[in-house]
């Protein structure tokens, strides 16, 4: 439910939640970079997410509604009002901070927001669509098909495939779009799981708990084969992914209910873009530079995320 505001208020928080897009960026910047120094994807990313469950751990626990929506949700899941699989939306958010660490520092800010909003906006166009995980199903307007074929378009300038050359590493793309794919399961079962909850904190909870759970798996299963770090980093904000991420998720959760879900999801997709280009472009990750076709490939998919995400209005 969107409260009413005034206009100053829904200014602020339009751009709360575009710096809240950027920080997304950011967490990818920051989690990237500690992959690379620790040399462990998965160990960079169970450290950002224990971090932020941390966090908001303390949050939660130590406010009344924090504590009782855990108890609505437990009493939910026990009687099967609420499904056991509504429970995993954290593995999909697991799944992206994963990526992070594992192929970020190797594409790019840019390159991989491009990759994550891509699948981001193709999976919100095929949940709504079907009206799946309680979705409202919305029909597939012209504006979301032409904004979906922007999406793809802007995918083959970002990888320069239109003059023909391959960009090194385009199967890296990959591991970020099908994160992206998922953070559409995500938002929607998390959504469920806020309803029930009756508390943001208790669903924010929730979903860091199972992604680190998720993580920790990951990372007991690789380290036969990818070792512990011989030795930490010392820059200190190689460790602020976690931090980051509790930040922007507070921020969302503030700003929804005056933005409402669809203005929230246009300014979070701009912010992510704008963000991840200037980060490559003034501060720049591990050997990556910034082309020309992959700020005209961020532009283009920009374009086209925010025609799937304003054509939500069709019936």
């Amino acid at each position: 439910m969107i409260e009413q505001s005034s206009p100053l208020r829904y200014a602020v928080a339009v751009v709360g939640s575009v710096v809240a897009g950027a920080l997304v960026a950011v967490q990818t910047r920051v989690n990237g970079e500690l992959g690379a120094a620790l040399d462990q994807g998965s160990l960079a990313a169970l450290i950002s997410f224990t971090s932020g469950l941390i966090i908001v751990a303390i949050f939660a626990l130590s406010t009344r509604s924090g504590r009782q929506g855990i108890r609505n949700v437990a009493r939910a899941v026990t009687s099967k009002e609420l499904p056991w699989w509504a429970m995993l939306g954290g593995a999909f958010g697991a799944l992206l901070v994963l990526t992070q660490g594992l192929s970020a520092w190797v594409l790019g800010v840019a390159l991989f927001s491009v990759a994550v909003v891509t699948g981001q906006a193709l999976g919100a166009v095929l949940i709504d669509t079907r009206g799946w995980l309680r979705s409202p199903k919305i029909r597939l307007s012209t504006a979301r098909i032409t904004g979906s074929v922007a999406v793809l378009a802007g995918v083959l300038v970002a990888l320069d495939l239109p003059s023909g050359g391959v960009r090194q590493n385009s199967l890296l793309f990959l591991l970020p779009m099908l994160a992206g794919l998922g953070v559409g399961y995500q938002q929607a079962v998390n959504g469920w799981v806020r309803s029930v909850a009756g508390s943001p904190a208790s669903a924010t909870l929730i979903n860091f708990g199972v992604g680190t759970a998720v993580l920790l798996l990951a990372t007991l299963v690789s380290l036969p084969f990818a070792g512990l770090p011989t030795s930490l980093p010392t820059t200190w904000w190689f460790w602020t992914g976690g931090a980051v991420g509790a930040i922007f998720i507070a921020i969302q959760i503030t700003t929804v209910s005056v933005v409402g879900v669809l203005g929230l999801g246009v300014s979070l997709v701009t912010g992510q873009l704008v963000g991840s280009i200037l980060l490559d472009v003034f501060a720049p990750v591990g050997n990556s530079t910034v082309t020309q076709e992959t700020v005209f490939g961020a532009l283009i998919t920009l374009t086209g995320a925010l025609m799937v995400t304003l054509g939500r209005r069709s019936p």
